[in-house]
């Protein structure tokens, strides 16, 4: 037992460790308040470039990982900070109550991600080429994105909030989409899934919908007791495949 904990320890040291060497933080702001955001090393290579917008904890391991596995496919990579310095949840009540006011009020996540976009345009992405990515509370970012009209070349929600409010009107849509959905998500209902798809055909969107059985909602972070590593692995792959077709 003293020897598993002593290992588990020593490879949480050492991951944290290989993020500190090859992502560096970035300090940026929404008027007043901090933003700590992560960019990979090859920052200022007029890359292409790719926004990560984290699950509803903040930056957290998996968008870490995407970060730098993004770095060795050829992109510059940054994480967004969308909550801000001193503003970190420090457990799932405090997630769903912070990232609950982002999904209310669209329009200031909209903006935090704005300001993302130009950070990750600073760090020397080509403005041209950009996508983004994001998981859980990031994977409905993606699609205030779509929403917003930012020029982005494409999106990709994983296990991603797919609903919208009602009242919302569907409008045009000028991004390609990926949506990478788990079917035995329990937060995805019916109607938010065909409401989605009328919104993307309303919008005249190059849209893509994968399913992935036999997963629940977080079954790309292995962190999870959902994780399902096959499901997993063929998810990365398609995230690979749509940021190569839209960034060549």
């Amino acid at each position: 037992m003293k020897n598993t904990l002593l290992s588990l320890f020593s490879l949480t040291i050492f991951t944290a460790m290989s993020y500190s060497q090859d992502l560096k933080t970035v300090t940026y702001k929404d008027g007043d308040q901090q933003l700590d955001g992560l960019v990979t090393s090859n920052r200022g290579k007029n890359l292409p470039g790719v926004l990560i917008l984290p699950a509803w904890k903040g930056i957290d391991n998996e968008a870490k990982t995407a970060a730098l596995d993004l770095e060795k496919a050829g992109y510059i990579a940054f994480i967004a900070d969308i909550y801000g310095k001193r503003n970190i949840p420090k457990d799932n009540s405090a997630a769903a109550e912070i990232s609950s006011r982002y999904k209310s009020d669209y329009k200031a996540y909209q903006h935090r991600i704005s300001l993302a976009l130009e950070q990750l345009k600073k760090e020397g992405a080509n403005a041209n080429k950009i996508a983004v990515i994001g998981y859980c509370f990031g994977g409905t970012g993606t699609l205030e994105v779509m929403r917003a009209g930012f020029p982005v070349q494409g999106v990709i929600s994983i296990h991603g909030g797919l609903g919208k409010d009602k009242s919302r009107p569907n409008g045009a849509i000028s991004t390609k989409v990926l949506i990478e959905n788990p079917a035995d998500d329990r937060g995805v209902t019916p109607e938010d899934y065909n409401a989605l798809i009328k919104e993307l055909n309303d919008g005249n969107a190059d849209w893509q919908i994968i399913t992935y059985a036999n997963s629940g909602h977080t079954f790309t972070n292995p962190e999870s007791p959902e994780y399902n590593e096959i499901m997993a692995k063929r998810a990365w792959k398609h995230t690979l495949m749509f940021l190569e077709e839209v960034l060549e």
